[in-house]
């Protein structure tokens, strides 16, 4: 991916969500992510890129606590006949259990829902 796919999909989120100063954007790593561009944006938009320096393992904790809690609740609880039967488990799991029953130490034990509620200004709301 070029880092201009990257910029111009992080100026279509903010213009459709608004500004959220202190964003933390998360990447995969990708190089588009580290892209003298996509920094530019990030400090236009006043958000935080996620990844810095390769072999940084620290970055990606968050990353990987959620996915191993994906893998023991969801993907390793039965054998799945289908890909449609995966995603739907998936969204499932994340949108009834992940965003809203599970609380996070690190969102002073909110739920990923109850946080964005709570951080979210009242003019991105009504958007």
């Amino acid at each position: 991916m070029k880092s201009g796919l990257a910029v111009r999909a992080l100026d279509s989120a903010v213009a459709r969500r608004g500004q959220v100063a202190g964003c933390i954007v998360l990447s995969d790593c990708g190089s588009q992510f580290r892209s003298r561009k996509f920094v530019a944006v990030l400090a236009r938009h006043s958000m935080i890129g996620s990844t810095g320096r390769v072999g940084a393992a620290g970055e990606n904790a968050a990353v990987e606590s959620f996915f191993a809690l994906l893998q023991k609740n969801v993907l390793d609880r039965r054998a799945w006949a289908t890909r449609q039967e995966v995603r739907i488990a998936i969204v499932t799991w994340i949108e009834r259990t992940y965003h809203r029953r599970l609380r996070q130490r690190r969102l002073a034990r909110l739920t990923p829902i109850e946080y964005e509620t709570t951080m979210t200004p009242p003019a991105a709301l009504a958007a």
